[in-house]
């Protein structure tokens, strides 16, 4: 597990605190097969926080521009939401897995993320690589989308290259590619709002989920076999256990995270 590293309220400072993830998951695209998994397992659990909150968990951001829209006053980023113990924002998943299941069809039709409200909605999400919507839900509120492939998560030593940045003034969808090289996780920050913060994952596989409010997860329809089951979480880095799936299988696998780690 990568060591903690402290929040920094800039927003490029921001990305580069974080513990990023190593560049395994972002295979090329002809190394994952799609099949009918007749057999599959399942996995489940639940992320969970050990002990003190931080006290920079919410950083407090004043808002300075758009106020009608964004909201008066400070914005508050909660790089560390917890909630009745559960750890939430994080991300789980499958590590170097090279067959199985299709990846379902987006809920809304196609992957994208909405600016509404002076907010990337939703915070977190995974995304197949490819075609991406940015939309901008703001009449009247120049954002500027600044997307960045992730890379050195496990080492701890994080390299940020840009896969889009563009302006967006107008109301409506511009659509472009999210096309990650070495690493599937992507920090999105907005250059025009210093509050406006995401976090993305675009695997070649579809075993990847983000928890839900109360930190469950579960990954379903896994063929037979040995794997690597981690969470990422944006501050806290990745942790990691092996997993041996059965057919028709079912086990139940949690992670705590600590701020004292």
């Amino acid at each position: 597990m990568t060591s903690k590293l402290p929040i920094v309220s800039l927003v490029l400072a921001a990305f580069a605190s974080l513990a990023l993830a190593a560049p395994v998951e972002a295979a090329k695209k002809d190394k994952y097969k799609e099949m009918d998994v007749a057999d599959g397992g399942t996995v489940t659990g639940k992320i969970s926080f050990e002990g003190a909150v931080p006290a920079d968990a919410i950083e407090k951001i004043l808002i300075t521009k758009n106020v009608d829209v964004c909201g008066e006053g400070e914005r508050e980023v909660a790089w560390v939401d917890v909630k009745d113990g559960a750890l939430r924002g994080v991300f789980v998943f499958i590590s170097k897995i090279e067959e199985g299941k299709a990846w379902p069809k987006p809920e809304m039709g196609t992957y994208l993320v909405n600016q509404k409200g002076c907010r990337f909605r939703p915070w977190a999400q995974v995304v197949r690589p490819g075609p991406f919507v940015i939309r901008n839900s703001d009449a009247g509120v120049l954002h500027n989308i600044n997307a960045r492939e992730l890379i050195g998560v496990e080492k701890g030593r994080v390299v940020k290259k840009t896969l889009f940045n563009f302006g967006q003034p107008d109301p409506g969808d511009i659509t472009d590619k999210i096309k990650p090289r070495r690493s599937s996780y992507i920090g999105i920050n907005c250059e025009a709002h210093n509050f406006m913060f995401g976090f993305i994952m675009a695997p070649v596989h579809p075993y990847a989920v983000v928890v839900g409010d109360d930190g469950s997860y579960a990954i379903d329809n896994l063929p037979p076999g040995k794997y690597t089951l981690k969470a990422w979480h944006p501050r806290y880095g990745v942790k990691k256990t092996k997993i041996t799936v059965a057919a028709k299988g079912a086990q139940e696998i949690d992670f705590t995270f600590s701020d004292s780690e």
